[in-house]
């Protein structure tokens, strides 16, 4: 069942004065961010274009792609508030309808799946790390690292679609 609130106390509408909402200067840092992280995508791109040395490149392009990610989830974000602040749903938004009953099942059956997979991966990269610490200046470190956390990561988004979905049924 879903439950109702006060919209205009969520978003902190109802003050009276000329002052913007907690909702709307949290939109406008997030639409900040965003131009921003675009401004930041443009410069990483201009300098990757112009390396030459393999790692250096490789490990730009990682940066690279996960800037691109950054700005495709505040962009999200921010088409999620402006739509809830405009009682609209504007392309991007996280907003959506309720899914079917029985992907649903079939969705969390196969998102447990994934969690285990995420978290042997996380494991067998630990293990890993300890066997490569020193190899390519450190290189094979960050990079194994970094997927520990990616995966990490995946393990709480993973967690959060099956807590969504068990909240529906």
């Amino acid at each position: 069942m879903e439950e109702f609130t006060d919209i205009a106390g969520v978003f902190d509408l109802a003050k009276g004065d000329d002052e913007p909402s907690q909702a709307e200067r949290l939109l406008t840092e997030l639409e900040a961010h965003e131009g921003n992280e675009g401004d930041s995508i443009e410069n990483y791109r201009r300098v990757l274009a112009d390396l030459r040395n393999p790692v250096t490149r490789f490990v730009m392009q990682m940066v690279l792609s996960d800037e691109e990610k950054h700005r495709a989830v505040i962009h999200s974000m921010v088409s999620t508030l402006k739509g809830s602040l405009t009682w609209t749903k504007p392309a991007g938004t996280l907003e959506g309808g309720a899914d079917e009953t029985a992907i649903n099942r079939e969705l969390v059956a196969v998102t447990d799946q994934f969690i285990e997979l995420e978290k042997s991966g996380i494991r067998e990269y630990k293990v890993l790390l300890k066997d490569s610490v020193d190899y390519y200046q450190g290189l094979f470190k960050i990079l194994l690292n970094s997927m520990i956390r990616d995966s990490e990561k995946h393990v709480e988004l993973l967690e959060y679609i099956r807590e969504r979905i068990n909240a529906d049924e």
